[in-house]
């Protein structure tokens, strides 16, 4: 047996005894390190992985006779050559080469012995991501890559103890895209992680949504090393320029950075200003030491109150407007998600419909009295007559989009906390300046009691009846090709938890969603101004993780929803829940098309050309993923399904064949 004792040693199990052939060599990991591990002539031996040259890994490599007759190991990369036995070059000098380390090959195994490291000194990756904790920062998404290395091992501590969770992704797209989820869900940031180059590049679609959204998020990019940023080195692009656009907050981390200022000034962006922040980690700066004595930043002292007020003058020419009408429609956006109490305090003191926009579904029940729907090309029937019959729109964080329609034909009072929404499109009647919920508080205290409008909630409730008996009816179209949607959203109205996060994808399985789902206290997420197929599975991870970082959302069930289409383009995704065991239930809707888009060919009077899809049969794939999959292709068969994979403990999908046509 060979055998070799030094004292005071750590020893490791590196690999079993008739694992590695005589003549080979291989990689092995020693506690955290990585070693070339040699056999020849009946001995093991253990030198470093890393090649001096280049870093090349040397248990790539192999097992070679030079002409003189001694064997030497050869790296994979450049050929550089070392002695097994003593780790030397050919002609080395006696300082040159590659540390040789213990080895002892025992009954269960070869191990390999290491000196006890000290305790690793904090770096400029560890203080700066325990600052991000700090900002509230709880989950990560990402991919860990050779020019992200040194950050990643800072995000493993933070894990390590506790403060954050990390999520592999299958695509950094979905990692941005989880962040707008997280976000949208808890009004909080996540980070995303990546490489230089194309990883860095791949979240710019999910960064975009979520800054014309207003959704906070941090991505963290690694590049090259800064001695050969420039003049083209492997996957070095300019990640300044790149993300200019995007990031409201854009940054090098440099050697000479004030490094815990740069955290904290990228958190702090992306939750006051509701927006993407970024920060490039060079990778030669990830690991150099933090310098003495550095604290981590947080958000003590650096945030101030958040809420906007109108000046009187404003609010009381506001309740005299109000008075003056007899039919008030409320109209809330998105932007007035964090009042909606106060809203549905003023539409019952007002006795007043609440129309929301298609972003804003399901802020206020469909259920209550003066609820009246979605207006616009996702809405309902409902909403677009009151907006007609109405004689003054208060409209409350809305953005007055063309996929809404908001008249400009009555008289409009606008309520919103960004002073550029005011009147962005055409004049209003009266803009004001102020934040929702303190403004509302505001105009009630104003208006009193001396408030004579008209209850319309009698009306509400008759469009609503003429609105289910026409749903009804369309629930019974069949053409044979696939169920419509209907029948699927009606299921679905009658089987997602109440409390559900629900994202849902883009097409016209978006819209069907829109015109059919009745809302109870769902939260619905949306890729709302970019419009991006492909959401929804992703953000449903961000939303699934959101839940377990904030007691406000702790339980909530995630169930989302896309077609074929939008699923496709994040497919391996579903692989990354099961992975990390997230309760998300999909609702598929598959109808083998991009549905909206032949939809807009025929109305544009163009030929329907090249939006037919070839799938697969989606239910099987998420079981070989390990999750819950069901197929429907019977109406009989759908309530069962949504049954049965909201009570799966994880990730489930059903896919239901639909009809093309009947949306």
């Amino acid at each position: 047996m060979q055998k070799q004792n030094p004292e005071g040693l750590d020893w490791f199990k590196i690999a079993e005894t008739d694992e590695l052939p005589e003549g080979r060599v291989k990689t092995v990991t020693a506690g955290a390190r990585s070693m070339a591990l040699t056999h020849f002539n009946g001995r093991y031996t253990a030198m470093d992985n890393r090649c001096p040259h280049q870093g090349g890994p040397l248990g790539e490599g192999s097992i070679e006779v030079g002409k003189d007759g001694r064997c030497w190991l050869r790296c994979p990369w450049h050929g550089w050559d070392f002695d097994p036995e003593t780790g030397k070059p050919p002609g080395g000098h006696e300082d040159a080469g590659q540390q040789l380390y213990p080895v002892e090959v025992r009954d269960d195994g070869i191990y390999l012995g290491l000196e006890q490291e000290p305790a690793r000194a904090p770096t400029v990756s560890d203080i700066m991501a325990e600052t991000m904790v700090n900002w509230g920062v709880r989950s990560v998404f990402g991919m860990v890559g050779h020019s992200n290395l040194g950050l990643a091992e800072a995000l493993r501590v933070q894990e390590t103890r506790g403060k954050l969770s990390y999520f592999g992704v299958r695509h950094e797209g979905a990692a941005a895209f989880a962040c707008a989820g997280y976000a949208k869900a808890s009004g909080m940031p996540a980070a995303c992680l990546t490489i230089a180059g194309p990883g860095a590049t791949n979240l710019l679609t999910g960064l975009w949504d979520c800054k014309v959204d207003r959704a906070p998020a941090l991505a963290l990019t690694g590049q090259v090393d800064i001695q050969v940023l420039g003049p083209g080195a492997f996957q070095d692009i300019d990640l300044s320029s790149a993300f200019e656009a995007v990031a409201d907050f854009s940054e090098p981390v440099l050697h000479s950075s004030k490094h815990v200022e740069l955290m904290n000034l990228a958190c702090k962006n992306a939750i006051v200003n509701r927006t993407p922040t970024h920060l490039i980690f060079p990778d030669d700066v990830q690991t150099i030491p933090a310098r003495e004595g550095a604290r981590a930043g947080s958000p003590d002292g650096r945030l101030g109150d958040d809420r906007i007020t109108p000046p009187a003058d404003a609010m009381a020419e506001m309740a005299e407007m109000i008075r003056a009408h007899r039919r008030p429609v409320i109209i809330v956006g998105y932007g007035a998600r964090y009042a909606m109490d106060r809203v549905i305090s003023l539409a019952e003191s007002l006795r007043a419909p609440v129309l929301t926009t298609f972003k804003a579904k399901g802020q206020i029940s469909d259920h209550h009295p003066l609820a009246a729907g979605v207006l616009g090309r996702s809405g309902t029937p409902i909403a677009s007559w009151f907006m007609n019959e109405c004689d003054l729109i208060i409209a409350l964080g809305t953005s007055f989009s063309n996929h809404t329609g908001i008249t400009p034909k009555r008289p409009i009072i606008q309520v919103d906390f960004d002073r550029m929404a005011l009147g962005k499109f055409h004049p209003v009647a009266l803009p004001v300046w102020g934040e929702i919920g303190t403004t509302l508080h505001l105009l009630m205290d104003t208006l009193g009691d001396r408030v004579e409008t008209v209850d319309q909630s009698g009306e509400v409730a008759e469009r609503w009846q003429i609105w289910r008996l026409e749903k009804r009816r369309r629930m019974a179209d069949s053409r044979g090709r696939g169920i419509n949607s209907a029948t699927v959203f009606d299921s679905m109205s009658r089987l997602t938890p109440a409390n559900a996060i629900i994202p849902v994808d883009v097409g016209n399985n978006t819209y069907s969603f829109g015109r059919y789902f009745e809302c109870r206290e769902q939260s619905v997420l949306m890729s709302g101004y970019l419009g991006s197929i492909g959401f929804s599975f992703p953000a449903a991870m961000g939303a699934w993780a959101a839940t377990r970082d904030h007691q406000a959302l702790a339980g909530r069930p995630v169930v989302s929803v896309s077609g074929d289409g939008g699923f496709g383009q994040y497919l391996a995704e579903f692989t990354t829940a099961v992975k990390y065991d997230m309760n998300i239930t999909h609702i598929l809707l598959n109808n083998s098309e991009l549905g909206k888009i032949s939809k807009e060919q025929r109305a544009g009077e163009w030929q329907v050309w090249q939006t037919s899809l070839h799938n697969p049969n989606f239910s099987i794939y998420a079981r070989n993923c390990g999750g819950f999959g069901k197929r429907v292709n019977d109406p009989e068969e759908l309530d069962n399904a949504i049954q049965a994979a909201l009570e799966h403990p994880g990730p489930a999908l059903v896919e239901v064949l639909t009809d093309v046509e009947l949306i």
